[in-house]
């Protein structure tokens, strides 16, 4: 029920509610007047177990004999119209609540899908596990556009559970029309972050053939497959085995550094080091005349043919 909108369940649960209750009222009902039509030739279970045959339109022999009481022949036809009004509202309910939740995924899934067409210069993360999950938390602290690519629809649906506003699509990222569903004409960058290196490089094999501008990003585990992934067009690739065992050095050698870089990369900092990419029409100037707008962007280096 998590995946329905409130007022959704709202109208479900007082729908349900009133079927409920309708139907413990016809029953109640029901017994009594059995109870007093029979008389005490008749105990309470069978006035209920004739009511309750009454309602559900059973169709068993009668426990109370009415042939010869009109009074309790028009009581039984009372509360069968309304048992059979209650049911019908019941089973109607049910229905409903059935067809608008398929129905309201059905939208959901074509809003998104509306949604990602309109994207350009946005980011795909392939894979959205624990790297994955890290990657898109940067993208939102930077306020970037992405779609994620899972095989696992469960874990994308518990994903959004938490987080309404995420645009994902189920299925094997290295697969043609799961990249071209995600937008990739329009997109500026793919990372290729699945816990699997032949599955990534198929990924940026399969993304540099759909977009070539667009920047691939791939994870690597094995050392030994990176001039692999390198070689299907991958613009940066990733190890974490060897970035980790970087970081637990430089934590050792240098830990001012490490806590800065610490620092920028926290979701909740504003500190972050970015790219910005000189126009052609730029004019050359000394560093001191740059109109950088704040004194709190600061100019760490520029990078030409030569090297930074």
């Amino acid at each position: 029920m998590g995946k329905f909108s409130d007022p959704f369940r709202r109208r479900i649960y007082f729908n349900f509610g009133w079927s409920l209750l309708g139907f413990s009222a016809i029953v109640v009902i029901g017994t009594l007047g059995y109870k007093l039509i029979g008389g005490d030739r008749y105990s309470a279970l069978d006035a209920l177990f004739m009511t309750v045959i009454t309602v559900l339109t059973i169709g068993y022999e009668e426990v109370i004999d009415l042939r010869h009481n009109p009074s309790g022949q028009v009581f039984t036809m009372v509360i069968a119209f309304a048992g059979v009004g209650v049911m019908t509202y019941f089973f109607s309910t049910v229905t409903a609540f059935i067809l608008e939740s398929d129905l309201d995924v059905t939208l959901r899934r074509r809003r998104m899908e509306k949604t990602i067409k309109k994207l350009s210069g946005h980011f795909i993360i392939c894979g959205f596990g624990r790297v994955g999950r890290n990657v898109a938390q940067e993208l939102d602290a930077t306020h970037r556009h992405y779609v994620a690519i899972d095989e696992n629809a469960e874990h994308l649906a518990s994903v959004k559970e938490k987080k309404p506003g995420l645009l994902s699509i189920a299925g094997d990222a290295s697969d043609d029309d799961r990249l071209i569903e995600a937008n990739i004409a329009e997109a500026r960058g793919v990372f290729a972050v699945t816990g699997d290196d032949s599955r990534n490089l198929m990924i940026s094999l399969t993304a540099k053939q759909l977009n070539p501008s667009a920047r691939v990003v791939a994870r690597c585990h094995d050392v030994r497959n990176i001039e692999k992934i390198r070689k299907t067009g991958a613009d940066a690739i990733v190890s974490p085995d060897f970035t980790g065992g970087m970081r637990i050095a430089s934590a050792m050698i240098r830990p001012h550094v490490v806590t800065f870089l610490d620092e920028m990369l926290r979701a909740e900092s504003k500190l972050r080091v970015e790219e910005a990419v000189i126009p052609e029409e730029f004019k050359p100037r000394p560093l001191g005349e740059l109109e950088l707008g704040s004194d709190n962007f600061i100019l760490l280096a520029v990078r030409t043919r030569g090297g930074w």
